[in-house]
Order: C-alpha cells, then sequence, then structure tokens
C-alpha cells in the first residue's frame, strides 16, 4: 500500500485544483462561514484563520469561498465548537482545551502542562496515532479536527507584581486555560477563562492579577506589557500551541475526494508554516519588548515550577479517570511522550546545550 505524506498531498492538491478550476465557470461554488476565537487578524492564530481560508480559495481554484468571522462577529470566542457542530458555520478556527469542559481529553490536542514541545506534538499526531482518537474524541459533536497553525512554545505569563516564590501565587487571578489553569488553581491562584480580546482591559481594571496567553509575538499585539511588565517563564503550562480547524461533519462529508484533499493539505500547511512563522516573530517580539518597552523577563521561582510538576502529574490522572476515552488519550499522549523524551534529550536538548544558547 503506498504511504501518502505531506509532500505527496502536496502535489496532489495543486493537480486537483488545476483539474477543479474549469468548473468555476459552471457556477459550482460553495460558500463556507468560518468562526474563530481571535480577534481580527491576531498575529498568530488570528492570521493562520486568514490564511488556511486563502489556501482553500486558492487550491480550489475558486469552488470552496470561506468568509472569516473574527470572534463575536457571529458567536463568542468559547462558542466556535456548538456554532461549527450546529450547522452555524461549516468551519472554525479555536484551540481545543476551550472544550475539555465538554470532553476533558480535548485538552490534550493544544497542550499540556509538562507536555510535548511542538515537533513532539506534531509527531504524536501525524505519526503516533493521535489523529484517529482526535476523530474519536470530536465525532459526538459533529466536526471533524485537523491541525491548523501552531504558536510554539508559549511563555509562562505576565503578572502586575513579581512573583517572589509560591505564596505569592496564593489569591492571584490569573487568566489560565486549559489543564495548566487547573495547575494554577491547585498552587493556590483563582483561573480565569477571559477571551483574548479582554485580557487588557481585565488586566488594567484589576479584574485580572496576571495572564498568560501564547508567546511574545503575539503577545505584544494585545498590549499587555503595559499594565504587566513581568513576563515569566518557562511556559510549563502550555510547551505546545496547536490550532486547531473545525470542519462540520455534514459540510466535510458533502465535499467531493478532492476538495477535502485541498482541506486537509491547507491545514496542514498552514500547521507547519505558522509554527515557522512564530519561530521568527517571537525572536523579534521579544528584543523589543525588553529592550523597547522595558519588559522584565523572569524566571520562575524554582519552589513554583516543582510544585506546578507535581500538581500536573495529578492532574492527567484526574482527566484520565473521567471517562473512557479521556483514558485513551492520555496513554497515548503520555506514552508517546515518555518514548520520544530519550531522544529530545540527546538530540534537542544536547544540541542547545552544545552551542551554549
Amino acid at each position: 500500500m503506498t504511504s501518502f505524506t505531506r509532500r505527496h498531498l502536496a502535489g496532489g492538491a495543486v493537480g486537483l485544483a488545476a483539474l477543479a478550476a474549469p468548473h468555476v465557470a459552471r457556477g459550482e461554488t460553495r460558500r463556507w462561514r468560518m468562526v474563530t476565537s481571535w480577534p481580527k487578524r491576531l498575529p498568530g492564530p488570528g492570521m493562520s484563520a486568514e490564511r488556511v481560508a486563502e489556501r482553500i480559495a486558492a487550491l480550489s481554484g475558486g469552488r470552496l469561498q470561506i468568509t472569516v468571522h473574527a470572534a463575536g462577529e457571529l458567536v463568542p470566542a468559547f462558542e466556535v465548537l456548538d456554532a461549527v457542530g450546529g450547522g452555524v458555520a461549516e468551519i472554525g478556527h479555536t484551540a481545543a482545551f476551550y472544550w475539555q469542559g465538554k470532553q476533558p481529553a480535548a485538552a490534550f490536542y493544544t497542550t499540556v502542562p509538562f507536555g510535548l514541545t511542538p515537533a513532539e506534538h506534531v509527531a504524536w499526531v501525524e505519526a503516533g496515532g493521535g489523529q484517529a482518537l482526535w476523530d474519536e474524541v470530536y465525532a459526538p459533536f459533529g466536526v471533524k479536527p485537523f491541525m491548523g497553525g501552531n504558536t510554539g512554545v508559549c511563555m509562562g505569563g505576565w503578572f502586575r507584581a513579581p512573583l517572589g516564590g509560591l505564596a505569592a501565587l496564593r489569591g492571584l487571578k490569573v487568566r489560565a486555560l486549559g489543564l495548566g489553569g487547573e495547575v494554577y488553581r491547585r498552587l493556590g491562584a483563582t483561573p480565569q477563562t477571559t477571551a483574548p480580546a479582554d485580557i487588557l482591559v481585565s488586566l488594567q481594571s484589576g479584574v485580572l492579577d496576571g495572564a498568560e496567553f501564547v508567546g511574545p509575538g503575539t503577545d505584544i499585539a494585545l498590549g499587555l506589557y503595559r499594565v504587566a511588565p513581568h513576563y515569566y517563564g518557562p511556559g510549563f503550562n502550555k510547551p505546545n500551541g496547536t490550532g486547531e480547524c473545525l470542519v462540520s461533519l455534514s459540510a466535510w462529508n458533502a465535499l467531493d475526494a478532492d476538495l477535502k484533499a485541498i482541506v486537509a493539505h491547507a491545514c496542514a500547511t498552514e500547521a507547519g508554516y505558522a509554527l515557522s512563522e512564530m519561530e521568527r516573530l517571537n525572536a523579534e517580539a521579544l528584543a523589543a519588548l525588553i529592550e523597547r518597552h522595558k519588559v522584565k523577563l523572569e524566571s520562575f521561582p524554582a519552589e513554583i515550577v516543582e510544585a506546578a510538576r507535581v500538581q500536573a502529574v495529578d492532574v492527567l490522572a484526574g482527566i484520565a479517570s473521567q471517562n473512557t476515552l479521556a483514558r485513551k488519550v492520555h496513554d497515548s499522549y503520555t506514552g508517546f511522550r515518555d518514548r520520544v523524551a530519550p531522544w529530545s534529550r540527546v538530540s534537542i536538548r544536547a544540541v542547545l546545550e552544545a552551542r551554549g544558547a
């Protein structure tokens, strides 16, 4: 049996687009709406949503046109899953950990504390059995998931005041989503599920004492440094940042095989491109934050990281205990992490240590 890689799919999708182009003249055009969890054209995930739509239109020769809607235009940021599954929109761009309240296993498909790095995460989804389980997790909601972007390794968060130690977290109101938010709760903080567009105002008003979002390349666009100048790492709470495209199963099943290949290819291409772009943006933005905006780049005290690591093990075990599917995803994810960790130690970590940066 032939093994199809992204490269095969890339060539196939372009070829399919060329063959499909003549159909546009006969008026066979589909129009989809994309709802997102992001402010309009937000660097990182907001731009990923735009590029996915643009690639699908280009590769399909105009047969599939997608209008992108920012969070709040059609549905609120945290209602994308229901909107796509319920037929309000045919496609959405969002993050899986927003849905852990509906299905605990969903959180694994964005990131988990002390979990897989971006490259490891992609390997798990594409070559380690993760995609099949992801399809199974989302089928009851009437959607098909794809990786549709990646913001890379995230930062620990922005804080209005310095964190002297573990005791400093107690009582703090911190915008922290996903399983990382639960870790913060167990360390004594109060996690908040604030929509991206509302983070700055909440920090300014004192509703939030701190907030994690993504990384420098995206965070700088929200202006969080203006009121929370203490920027902490490492991002143990979010070591990866996969963005997801959700396609309505009914809309997906109505597509011809070539259009399905085009949608899948557009999402896969963006997953790779976005990670590359964010490496550049994060580096440039970090320099700007430190040199121009005088942000204080700080490391979490060791006792916070050590306590968080202990709590993360219990948090993941708690997710696994909630239902059979969550257990399957947990075991697949953590098993892959355990298998890949020895190689990551003698490859990526060793290379970084050797080059001295």
